[in-house]
């Protein structure tokens, strides 16, 4: 496929603006300064502070740990940065991202090369499509090589595996087209990024849509799976030298499933994540039958999130879960001895080694916490102690805000809940204003962790009471059902209960209660609105979702959309019921909406056709459309302009 996915593609990218730096700023090379005085801890924090963009977005060092590569935000715009960490290495190098083009990903190949993953949105037949590429980067920026675009289709970026030795080798599946269905499945190459030459590993096979390869870059593994008969099957080999063969079958209709390996260990086993004991697990695993062996994770009452790969790419070095807070469970004895070095230096503040190099002996780590944007070091363990490369948020620095915690209520019917609470700096915690603020997903969680929204909200007076209610994720499969067929039901009443359990507990004014939230947590608060008015004085939706009818439509033009509808069934068997838009004629509270024009997960007609509906229902409403802003607040001039009439709105209508 060539013309429009690649025009669109390629004009923004070919225009990126190579720039460079001559060093980063003094503020940022500086040594982190000694904790504020008293007065200045304690002045209010300008607005501007919480909706800055982070210093460094997502930064991973090069295998040499020499380089670090990230998105960088710059007087509120994002460039992607290269930068050196040694003295006499070379120049940083910034390229100006277009506005038309997403960097979503990147990844060190070599020492002077990255892949990176683009996406745009382009019309094609008059629909559109989101269509994804590859790009290799030379670490100066000097060079960009495009991975095969014009024998590509709609999703062409999936990284599978990247050489160990120093070379440029890369393997990636890609479609091949648009229009035949035999290029709609994804085919598996080889590519070298810094020549653009690729050659074919595996032919795209009908309804394999996702492939996996060991640490040696042997293509082990693909999925089956067709979303009109919901039937799941794994193809398995043991080398590219031989043929796949089907080793497992599951009927999604029956909710039966498969176990999908994780890693490839060179003893001929796999490592693969299951829920058998109701918590997903880590479990070692037989190849080819797949049976469960030995379970290898340890966390009680909660999901593992996932693993860290060893530097072959056949074992793990750590179990990554969530508590209250974000866990890396070291398996390497090395790094686990490490992690424990820093989070006794830097206590009570967390650590989190966030990259290293080959070798793991240079590393990234953030320190920071709940109530602290933090700031990023970097670690060298044969020079001996951390330097400071940059703060989190530069306005804000080494500030300590408003202090969080967890805390545990009962829902109505005796479901337990786990909320995170966060209380206004410099307040006695009696008789609080109270912001109710649902996460989206709501297959998802909140956690003791750095949020710049919430902090803001804080700031302003409120105290902000973040549920994880049923059908959230990381608490185990039976909470996760808990959630089905409760959407704007069971799920609302657990929201309810946060605001009966704190005026229990004399945090609370249960008379100065609002609801704020973004995608399901939008949807939240506009049936909150609908449903719950006595107990809320307003509520405010952010790309928020107000018709499930409508939404499933949407999701009908992706990927398994069968699948998706028969999930979103299950969450809401009767669309209208809960749909917001349509008992907007028993909206009694004070509602803002805001949505950006640029939504692609939830799209800006949601909050359109409910201002529609609450106007031909003689109700009032604000209403703001951001012309470029997307689904997940990537615009610091976004985030501003939404904290402004976020704060303005409370303001007016549940004055703190």
């Amino acid at each position: 496929m060539t013309t429009g996915v690649t025009r669109m593609l390629g004009a923004s990218v070919m225009a990126l603006a190579l720039m460079s730096l001559t060093a980063m700023t003094q503020d940022q090379a500086a040594p982190p300064p000694t904790a504020a005085s008293p007065s200045a801890a304690a002045a209010p924090v300008p607005v501007e502070a919480f909706a800055a963009l982070p210093e460094f977005d997502s930064p991973a060092l090069s295998p040499d740990g020499t380089r670090i590569a990230a998105k960088r935000a710059i007087d509120g715009k994002q460039y992607l940065m290269v930068a050196p960490l040694i003295k006499g290495q070379g120049k940083p190098a910034l390229a100006a991202l277009s506005d038309k083009v997403d960097v979503n990903w990147w990844r060190w190949v070599n020492d002077e090369w990255l892949v990176v993953g683009l996406g745009s949105q382009d019309t094609i037949r008059g629909e559109d499509y989101y269509v994804t590429r590859l790009i290799g980067i030379r670490a100066d920026m000097t060079k960009m090589v495009r991975i095969d675009w014009e024998n590509s289709g709609f999703r062409a970026d999936e990284l599978l595996w990247t050489a160990r030795d120093g070379s440029t080798r890369i393997l990636f599946a890609k479609q091949t087209g648009i229009y035949e269905m035999q290029d709609v499945y994804p085919s598996v190459y080889e590519a070298d990024v810094a020549t653009g030459r690729v050659k074919r590993i595996a032919s795209g096979q009908t309804d394999v849509w996702d492939w996996y390869a060991d640490g040696e870059g042997q293509l082990r593994m693909g999925v089956r799976y067709s979303d009109d008969t919901r039937q799941k099957s794994v193809l398995y080999r043991r080398s590219n030298a031989e043929s796949f063969h089907t080793i497992a079958r599951a009927n999604g209709r029956k909710d039966e499933s498969v176990l999908i390996p994780r890693i490839f260990r060179a003893d001929g086993t796999a490592l693969a994540i299951d829920d058998s004991d109701g918590y997903d697990a880590l479990y070692e695993v037989t190849l080819p039958d797949l049976k469960l062996g030995r379970k290898l994770s340890s966390v009680t009452g909660y999901d593992i999130d996932g693993v860290i790969g060893n530097e072959a790419g056949n074992d793990i070095s750590a179990i990554r879960y969530t508590d209250q807070s974000y866990h890396d469970a070291w398996t390497d004895p090395r790094i686990k001895e490490l992690q424990g070095l820093i989070d006794k230096a830097v206590a009570p503040r967390r650590a989190e080694i966030t990259s290293w190099d080959k070798v793991r002996n240079r590393f990234l780590v953030e320190v920071g916490g709940a109530s602290q944007a933090g700031a990023l070091y970097y670690w060298d363990i044969d020079y001996g102690t951390m330097q400071f490369l940059t703060w989190n948020n530069a306005q804000l620095r080494g500030r300590r805000l408003s202090p969080v915690r967890s805390v545990r209520y009962s829902a109505r019917d005796g479901t337990s809940i786990e909320a995170i609470l966060t209380l206004p700096r410099g307040k006695p915690d009696r008789n609080l204003p109270l912001i109710v603020l649902p996460h989206g997903g709501p297959f998802a969680r909140d956690s003791e962790s750095w949020d710049w929204w919430t902090q803001y909200l804080a700031e302003l007076g409120y105290a902000v009471i973040q549920p994880n209610y049923r059908g959230s994720s990381g608490y185990g499969t039976a909470f996760a059902r808990k959630g089905e067929g409760e959407w704007g039901l069971k799920m609302q009443d657990d929201l309810n209960d946060a605001v009966t359990y704190l005026a229990k507990e004399g945090i609370a004014d249960p008379k100065r209660v609002c609801m704020v939230g973004a995608s399901y947590g939008g949807y939240a608060a506009m049936r909150a609105a609908q449903r719950d008015g006595a107990l809320y004085r307003c509520a405010i939706s952010y790309a928020g979702v107000s018709d499930l009818q409508a939404m499933k439509r949407y999701d009908s033009r992706f990927l398994f959309s069968k699948t998706r509808a028969d999930w979103l069934q299950k969450q809401a068997p009767d669309y209208h019921a809960v749909s917001p838009r349509f008992g907007a004629a028993d909206m009694t509270i004070p509602l803002l909406i805001v949505h950006g024009k640029a939504d692609k997960r939830v799209p800006v007609n949601q909050s359109r056709m409910m201002v529609a509906a609450l106007k031909a229902a003689g109700k009032p409403v604000n209403y703001i459309e951001q012309p470029l802003a997307d689904h997940h607040f990537t615009r610091a001039e976004d985030r501003l302009e939404f904290l402004k009439a976020m704060a303005a709105f409370l303001a007016k209508h549940n004055p703190a």
